[in-house]
């Protein structure tokens, strides 16, 4: 597993023009108080991000592309020692020896921050951009999973970007039901533990129940007596990878 660091610096163009309407001549008419202007500005900000990355041994032997899994860890592994984000999920089934038939990228969030955050969703759109640019990734193919925290900004990046996705696996978060209607067209398999307390079940319960209410693509797996940690039994379920590898992003044009 090799260990990188990512800089990168996003020129955003930012273009606000206000209308209105200025009406001040003869008789006893009152001057405009209010005037049309026009602002143009360029907007730029630097993020900083440190990552796991994972590349399938078959990697090197041709040119073909390779789907992307990015993981996003729980509130326990926030930091800067790397080490910490291989202690759940795809990150440390990789140190233990499995392999996976996918591109594996697995961020830290720094402390003090959040993975839903405004800043953080940028920096991870970033990343994917960084990554797609140096490897050899299946952009139809690209995948976004994460537990507890990590949960909360799987839900938060697909909002944020919905074409991006050709699927998602949100464990034990939290979205917002209101926007569902987003990412209807994308396939959502959603894990939760009926007795978690930290994240209560109705969490995951509300945003599937939207996605449904507006013909969404959600799949709903409750686990009994797992508590809190709903995901060491999904990452051991090697439905859950089948099913990832067999969607495929469904662009705009080609949607109902």
């Amino acid at each position: 597993m090799t260990t990188q660091r990512f800089n990168w610096m996003a020129a955003v163009g930012l273009a606000l023009c206000i209308t209105g309407c200025v009406s001040a001549s003869g008789g006893g008419e009152v001057a405009a108080r209010q005037h049309a202007q026009t602002l143009q500005a360029k907007v730029t900000a630097e993020v900083d991000c440190t990552y796991l990355l994972y590349l399938p041994e078959a990697y090197e032997a041709g040119q073909r592309a390779w789907p992307l899994v990015l993981f996003l860890h729980g509130a326990g592994e926030l930091g800067d020692d790397l080490e910490l984000v291989k202690k759940w999920g795809p990150p440390r089934l990789v140190e233990e020896g499995k392999e996976f038939p996918f591109i594996l990228v697995s961020p830290q969030c720094p402390e003090g921050d959040w993975w839903s955050g405004q800043e953080q969703i940028l920096v991870l759109d970033a990343l994917l951009d960084d990554v797609a640019a140096r490897y050899r990734v299946d952009e139809d193919r690209v995948y976004v999973t994460g537990l507890s925290m990590g949960g909360f900004g799987t839900w938060r990046l697909a909002l944020e970007f919905p074409d991006r996705f050709a699927a998602i696996v949100p464990i034990c978060g939290k979205g917002e039901p209101l926007l569902a209607k987003r990412i209807t067209h994308l396939p959502v398999w959603v894990f939760h533990g009926a007795d978690a307390q930290t994240v209560p079940p109705q969490a995951s319960e509300k945003m599937a129940e939207a996605l449904r209410a507006c013909g969404g693509n959600v799949k709903y797996t409750v686990y009994p007596n797992t508590g809190h940690n709903s995901w060491s039994e999904t990452y051991a379920n090697p439905e859950v990878y089948q099913w990832l590898m067999a969607q495929t992003r469904v662009k705009p044009g080609n949607r109902k």
